[in-house]
């Protein structure tokens, strides 16, 4: 046991030993420090004219739609076999017919009413012309009466004549003139019936008129050429007044639209605040193929809306083949072009909107930018006095002012890496695979075939895009 603790001292004083030589030993000679220095891609501002693009989503719906509503209630005695949701019908093509008795009948005594009222016209036109006669020969009757009674008042003046003859001539002008009173009369009553009987031809021609109208009312016939949509209708069924059976709709005449901020309108805005007529696309992606639509900005919607905010845009489209009323779509408006401005990617604006320049050395600086578009993961900003300057594309999160970097220039190793991103998403296809997707691309009949044509088109190809293939099989069945 002596033994062992002489040992155990020994240790401990070695070891104490050796940790005052180490601590009493001089510093061994430093080394300086190296700056570390960050890679970052890096491009040259370059002024030039750029016409921004604004992405907006909206509705694309008919310009020309017309609701389907007979004016006429009964059961649909007619039905043109064209009548079908989807079908097109010509302009005036009859797309049905309600019972047309009643109203054929109400036709019918109208006809005979205007019959009859001709033949009173006539008749007071005949008893007017024979009253006018009776009143020219009262009129000579009178002359001729009047002639006698001056006669024989002479007669009596010079001494030859009795009382008893000038009464009697004097009794006979009145009885001529009280039957000159009576024809004029006459001819009075017989213009009141000719005006009478005008006023009842008339009338029995509006009366026509609306049995007429009312008889056409029987009838719903297309105003314009178009398709089809929503029938409810069906042969021998009841229709009220107005009940609405169905729609027709243009399908040439189409328009786009789209709600949009306050902010964005402004661009879109000329100097007196209304809507400058800009270029539109409007874009449809089926299958990862797209049916697109170009077209013209043409009004925008007086009231902003209950609950709603921005401006409501309406931009007719010109030809739009495989779009539809009700699609929704994607809506770019390319505005008038900016100048002196360059495009960068959106990662390389900081939090505080500076930008990290190159300066001497490849030390980084920073300098407000001044941006005056945002289009998706890209900005559009005002060069000025940074043209020529290089700035930092990727802004990552260990950069800042006064690092030193590597500067990657012209977009070294991008090609390919793109090139290897294209190359993964593209793929072979197996026969029997590309046989499934044939099929079920051609009986898709919900597909425009102006877009199976292009799907079929690619599908030939010996490499497809994966995103393509994808979507045709998440839509299996629909």
């Amino acid at each position: 046991m002596f033994a062992v603790t002489v040992g155990l001292i020994a240790v401990a004083a070695a070891l104490l030993k050796s940790a005052i030589d180490i601590r009493m030993a001089p510093p061994a000679p430093s080394r300086a420090a190296e700056e570390r220095s960050f890679s970052a891609r890096v491009a040259t501002l370059a002024p030039g004219s750029i016409a921004p693009t604004l992405t907006a989503y909206g509705e694309v719906r008919s310009r020309r739609t017309l609701e389907l509503r007979p004016l006429a209630a009964g059961q649909i005695v007619e039905l043109s076999p064209d009548f079908e949701s989807g079908r097109q019908v010509t302009a005036g093509a009859l797309l049905l017919r309600t019972d047309p008795a009643d109203a054929q009948s109400a036709l019918d005594l109208a006809k005979a009413g205007l019959r009859e009222a001709e033949v009173e016209g006539r008749d007071a036109a005949r008893s007017l012309e024979l009253a006018r006669a009776d009143l020219l020969l009262a009129e000579e009757q009178v002359m001729l009466r009047r002639g006698a009674f001056d006669r024989q008042k002479g007669i009596s003046d010079r001494g030859f004549g009795t009382a008893t003859d000038i009464e009697t001539a004097e009794l006979a002008l009145a009885t001529a003139n009280q039957n000159l009173g009576n024809s004029r009369q006459a001819v009075a009553q017989g213009e009141a019936r000719i005006d009478k009987a005008a006023t009842a031809f008339d009338r029995q021609k509006l009366a026509l008129a609306d049995a007429e109208r009312r008889l056409a009312d029987t009838e719903l016939r297309a105003e314009f050429g178009g398709v089809l949509s929503a029938v409810t209708a069906v042969a021998g069924g009841l229709v009220s007044n107005s009940e609405m059976i169905g729609e027709l709709i243009d399908p040439d005449n189409l328009e786009v639209v789209f709600r949009i901020s306050t902010a964005q309108f402004q661009e879109l805005a000329d100097e007196k605040g209304g809507l400058m007529p800009l270029p539109v696309t409007a874009s449809l992606d089926i299958y990862g193929a797209e049916i697109t639509a170009t077209g013209m900005l043409a009004r925008v919607d007086a009231t902003v809306g209950v609950g709603l905010s921005g401006r409501l845009v309406f931009a007719a489209l010109n030809v739009a083949h495989g779009l539809k009323p009700g699609d929704f779509v994607t809506v770019s408006v390319t505005e008038p072009p900016l100048h002196g401005v360059a495009r960068l990617p959106a990662a390389a604006l900081g939090s505080n909107g500076t930008l990290l320049l190159v300066a001497d050395g490849n030390r980084l600086e920073e300098a407000p930018a001044e941006i005056l578009r945002r289009e998706g993961n890209q900005i559009i900003l005002r060069v000025g006095n940074l043209a020529g300057r290089e700035v930092v594309t990727e802004r990552a999160p260990f950069l800042s002012a006064g690092i030193l970097i590597k500067p990657v220039r012209d977009g070294r190793n991008s090609g390919a890496a793109a090139a290897a991103k294209d190359q993964a998403a593209m793929i072979d296809l197996t026969p029997e695979h590309r046989a499934e997707l044939v099929a079920l691309v051609e009986g898709n009949g919900s597909l425009p075939q102006e877009a199976k044509d292009r799907l079929l088109l690619r599908l030939r190809d010996q490499q497809v895009p994966l995103e393509m293939v994808e979507r045709i099989e998440a839509r299996r069945g629909g």
